[in-house]
């Protein structure tokens, strides 16, 4: 699909209201790989940057390699939306210099991206007792009436023209974030 016609596409859409494209949420997760005392700061991280409670993650099957058993933690996530979830990408996006490459969105309007170390991120200082740690952030686009195929009563599929797809996902990054897409 050319520039043109998704700009044409976009423009037609905008009237109608319900194929405006929203910040559905924003998922941080930290894999810390082990339990005990890097689980607890890794929380501590999450929730000094977010200030909302996050929850552990626990490992599927045990790896005896690595030193994992089934059903221990191993990695600490927080779900974020609305507002709080737009400041934070915010964030994220000033400590990855407002670029992204265009293989971080996918063809459903998702878009996945990681930062290496949390200090990068503006406003967060280093503290040597808790130490460094990566986080990967999944941003999630909607368009109003997703909600029909997460309902329990008349659960129904999302139609074709409602879907976010690419295109559409990276303009509204570019477009309410600045965001530029190499």
């Amino acid at each position: 699909m050319s520039t043109t016609t998704v700009q044409e596409t976009e423009s037609s859409r905008n009237a109608n209201s319900f194929q405006k494209i929203k910040l559905g949420k924003l998922v941080l997760n930290i894999g810390v790989g082990r339990s005990g005392e890097a689980i607890e700061r890794a929380r501590r991280v999450l929730e000094d940057l977010v200030e909302q409670k996050a929850s552990s993650r626990k490992a599927k099957k045990s790896i005896r390699d690595f030193g994992v058993h089934k059903g221990e933690p191993i990695g600490i996530m927080v779900t974020l939306r609305r507002n709080k979830a737009e400041e934070v990408l915010k964030l994220l996006l000033k400590s990855r210099e407002n670029r992204l490459p265009s293989t971080c969105f996918d063809d459903f309007g998702n878009c996945s991206f990681g930062i290496k170390e949390h200090i990068e991120i503006p406003g967060v200082r280093y503290s040597p007792e808790i130490g460094i740690f990566g986080m990967n952030a999944s941003v999630v686009l909607e368009r109003p009436g997703y909600r029909v195929s997460r309902r329990l009563r008349a659960q129904a599929k999302i139609g074709k023209r409602q879907r976010v797809n690419r295109e559409e996902s990276i303009s509204f990054f570019k477009r309410n974030f600045g965001l530029e897409v190499v």
